[in-house]
């Protein structure tokens, strides 16, 4: 079989290639690369059949490199190997995994058992196998009365990278209007309804847009490393461009 390990410790990375070769003894060609630009190259070059990816990765994420895998074949097998459940990790991921794909979710915090019954799964028995609180995680999600839509989560990143609601609407290609009624939508779901009505009045305690932010970071909804990818791609692209049939 053959196997990709893309790891940026070299520690971990052994640790993997000794774990597999124990569970595969004399069947796995092993790749490693230590950043995701490396991953992706190598397991298309070597038709990698399976990957374990860390999910933080120099110059390209683990989450990036996945989805430049499945794109040239959706069959490989991935396991992410993360130290973070946060939502937003979780929901990078679930947004690239293409259907009846075959992958896992397992945090380093797992136990060396716990990871060897995930690679078996994964890699032998073509089974997913999630971490119980990343699972917990994708569910909330999916919850529609709590969980940020796409289009909500995007406006809650523009947010926290401070840009107004002109620069949001140029960005995502939405009205004004389109953009303050995801705000309003975004308040609610994180319980700053009241903050928001009471700013327009002016005597409110917190600013909805800042207080969205700390919450959202508390929560898990953003952390540092998305949004530094974020602010770069924003750095490069601009805000500003020609809106036609923006969205309401």
């Amino acid at each position: 079989m053959r196997i990709l390990i893309a790891e940026d410790d070299p520690l971990h990375r052994a640790f993997l290639r000794t774990t597999i070769e124990q569970m595969l003894p004399d069947a796995a060609d092993i790749r490693e690369a230590a950043d995701g630009q490396a991953a992706i190259s190598l397991a298309c070059e070597h038709a990698a059949e399976a990957a374990v990816l860390d999910l933080q990765l120099p110059s390209i994420s683990g989450a990036e490199a996945a989805k430049a895998i499945w794109r040239n074949d959706p069959t490989v097998r991935i396991l992410f190997w993360s130290n973070y459940a946060d939502e937003a990790y979780v929901r990078g991921v679930s947004k690239i995994v293409p259907a009846q794909a075959v992958y896992g979710y397992v945090l380093k915090s797992a136990s060396e058992e716990r990871m060897r019954y995930a690679l078996r799964g994964i890699f032998l028995e073509e089974q997913c196998v999630i971490d119980r609180e990343v699972w917990g995680i994708q569910q909330r999600t999916r919850n529609r009365r709590e969980a940020l839509t796409e289009l909500e989560y995007e406006v809650l990143v523009d947010v926290a990278l401070g840009l107004t609601d002109k620069a949001i609407s140029q960005r995502r290609n939405l009205s004004i209007r389109g953009v303050q009624s995801r705000l309003h939508s975004l308040y609610e779901k994180l319980g700053l309804h009241d903050a928001a009505q009471g700013e327009s009045e002016g005597d409110a305690v917190f600013n909805p847009r800042s207080r969205a932010v700390f919450i959202a970071f508390s929560r898990g909804l953003l952390n540092a490393d998305a949004l530094a990818k974020e602010d770069a791609r924003l750095s490069s692209r601009g805000v500003a461009g020609p809106r036609t049939g923006a969205r309401r």
